[in-house]
């Protein structure tokens, strides 16, 4: 006759055998240099005969939010040196300033239809 304890052994689980899996091995990275960083470009302001001392100080506040002070310092610079850097930033950005200054309009106080232009500007690559 059959026991109920040979049943229970008989009826056991079975555990199953663990799978075989190779180890975890980590990725390893190629090592290669980070990417280059892009160098600053510097917004370049030109000088004409058509603007105002005023005029030059105040764009340069609006669109770069200068103070009066370093405002007609520049304005002094670009006058007498025929350029003179406003803002040194990233391409983008200088791509940006350089179409502000060029749509910001004529000076108010120019009276000449001719003359009544936007200051130009350009960038060039710091390095």
């Amino acid at each position: 006759m059959i026991s109920p304890a040979d049943i229970r052994c008989a009826t056991a689980p079975v555990r199953p055998r663990q799978p075989r899996v190779a180890p975890h091995q980590p990725r390893v990275q190629p090592l290669t240099a980070p990417p280059a960083l892009e160098p600053p470009w510097h917004v370049i302001l030109l000088d004409d005969d058509f603007h105002t001392y005023e005029y030059v100080i105040e764009m340069l506040h609006a669109i770069f939010g200068h103070s009066r002070d370093l405002g007609r310092r520049m304005a002094e610079e670009v006058d007498t040196k025929g350029r003179v850097i406003v803002a040194t930033v990233h391409k983008e950005l200088a791509e940006l300033r350089q179409q502000q200054i060029e749509e910001f309009g004529p000076d108010p106080k120019e009276t000449n239809p001719l003359r009544q232009v936007s200051m130009k500007a350009l960038i060039e690559c710091s390095e």
